[in-house]
């Protein structure tokens, strides 16, 4: 699995996810998105679209960020899951926790204030 800084705009970053997110893997995503977040960015765009798989300790790690990131004010939106990552997202009800968009505009369009 790769973690990809795809952009920083403004206090939004998007970063996407190739492959799975497992065992393997899920300290190293924390650690690498914990690291770009401690910079003051918030607000974070998971970009899920090349997401082929994620275990039970990938959902721990996504419910983590959730958590620190929520207590710093910000929030986590993920876009372009699809698949099994949405079956399993959806089964443990976690499509309740996160922000889950088409794509990464509607993502971010979520971000900006209420009119």
């Amino acid at each position: 699995m790769e973690f990809i800084l795809e952009e920083i705009d403004g206090e939004i970053m998007v970063l996407r996810a190739d492959g799975g997110l497992d065992a393997s893997n899920a300290a190293a995503f924390i650690k690498t998105v914990e690291s770009m977040a401690s910079g003051g960015i918030n607000r974070l765009i998971i970009d899920c679209s090349k997401l082929s798989h994620i275990s039970s300790v990938g959902l721990g790690a996504l419910l983590r960020l959730h958590t620190r990131v929520a207590k710093q004010g910000g929030e986590v939106k993920l876009c372009g899951v699809s698949g099994m990552p949405m079956q399993v997202l959806s089964m443990m009800r976690l499509d309740r926790v996160f922000g889950i968009y088409p794509d990464i505009d509607q993502a971010r369009l979520a971000f900006a204030p209420p009119n």
